[in-house]
């Protein structure tokens, strides 16, 4: 006897998460960020996380998704068959894996329900190739590969032992509503004054986690190079965790720090700390600055673009692909007197910066959003081909 049609939709229509991760960051933050719009779009969602982490914590509270928590990977592989028992009694008929070391357990799912759709988002962008016999084993159960950026896509292509067809681009998306100012002069005023800084000055930032891949000393170094020159308009603010468990490198941070006062510029730098109110912040920043040597994609890129700042970022990795013509400027990562030159430029044109940051959002909110991503999300969940652009 056939299902009922609407059982069949409700089957077609739910999705497991699997990020077994103990990190912070956007690879972990994915699902909190995308299920509610899935659940918008008609999907029920559930994520199957490690014990204890900060993505359990952040959906504990959601009524949007059913969390299934477990105390290690390895923890995962011995419920194997409680896992498959609890798939089926849901009605889950897709499995999307964030964190490549999760894709043995997908896999295996994947052996012990074939009916099973299996997806791997390659957030970090693969750097070995993967066609030893474990890997080909592994992905001739994966339906599709989604690659975020076409820098990865590329990379992916020749590293996956799959089909080209099978490797599907897809970028990342956000809620360009929640970055639209909001705050009154008043408050965005006294939101400048708790991050000491100055009435007249122009606030050059760089948002993302403290670690030497992102950037923050090139973009010190430009800084300084801005105030030998007798720059005494600029102030520079870093924002981002300073503990291991908010994903700063100690090190590298405390180095930054010793380089700032030995400088003396103490009253001219601001490390905010984690922060959690990053839409609120651009709205008192001048220039968003994202130097990382080698992104994947980028997501700062598209939120301050959709903050309507602009934005100067690194000619590498993705980031060309997100900033269009008149959008923002590119400077070589590694060249810190190109990055001051740019900054020299913006800082002393307030039309200019406010035209690239109309431009920049205006771009942001035609290919970047948050529902176009998931639009194109369930397509690759219900199987349908559509073009990605």
């Amino acid at each position: 006897m056939s299902r009922p049609l609407s059982e069949e939709l409700a089957l077609q229509h739910k999705v497991l998460h699997i990020c077994l991760s103990r990190g912070w960051g956007g690879l972990e933050m994915y699902p909190v960020r995308i299920i509610p719009e899935l659940v918008r779009q008609g999907w029920r969602a559930y994520v199957l996380t490690l014990e204890g982490t900060r993505l359990a914590q952040a959906l504990a509270d959601s009524k949007a998704v059913e969390v299934r928590s477990v105390r290690s990977p390895s923890r995962a592989l011995w419920q194997l068959p409680a896992l498959v028992r609890w798939l089926r009694r849901r009605g889950i008929g897709v499995v999307h894996c964030h964190k490549s070391s999760d894709l043995r357990l997908g896999a295996l799912l994947k052996c012990l329900c074939p009916e099973l759709r299996l997806i791997f988002t390659d957030h970090m962008g693969v750097t070995r190739p993967k066609h030893d016999p474990y890997h080909r084993w592994v992905y001739r159960r994966v339906n599709r590969v989604l690659s975020i950026s076409e820098a990865t896509l590329a990379r992916n292509r020749k590293a996956f032992p799959l089909p080209a067809s099978r490797i599907t681009p897809l970028y990342l998306g956000v809620d360009t509503a929640r970055f639209t100012p909001r705050l009154e002069a008043a408050e965005r005023q006294t939101l400048r004054d708790d991050l000491g800084i100055p009435r007249e000055a122009v606030a050059i930032a760089l948002p993302g986690r403290l670690t030497p891949g992102k950037g923050q000393q090139v973009l010190l170094d430009a800084f300084m190079r801005l105030v030998d020159a007798g720059d005494r308009q600029s102030h520079l603010v870093l924002i981002g965790g300073l503990e291991a468990g908010e994903g700063g490198n100690s090190t590298f941070i405390a180095s930054l720090r010793q380089q700032v006062t030995e400088r003396g510029l103490q009253d001219r730098v601001t490390f905010t700390g984690f922060r959690r109110d990053l839409a609120r912040l651009f709205e008192v920043l001048d220039i968003v600055c994202v130097p990382s040597r080698n992104e994947a994609f980028g997501l700062t890129v598209i939120e301050a673009m959709a903050a309507g700042k602009a934005v100067v970022g690194s000619d590498s990795g993705a980031i060309p692909e997100l900033i269009g013509a008149g959008c923002g400027r590119l400077v070589d990562p590694q060249d810190p007197a190109a990055w001051a030159a740019t900054l020299r430029e913006l800082r002393d044109a307030p039309a200019l910066r406010e035209q690239l940051g109309t431009a920049a959002r205006r771009l942001a909110n035609a290919r970047f959003t948050l529902a176009k991503h998931v639009t194109g999300l369930r397509a690759v969940y219900e199987d349908i081909d559509q073009p990605w652009r």
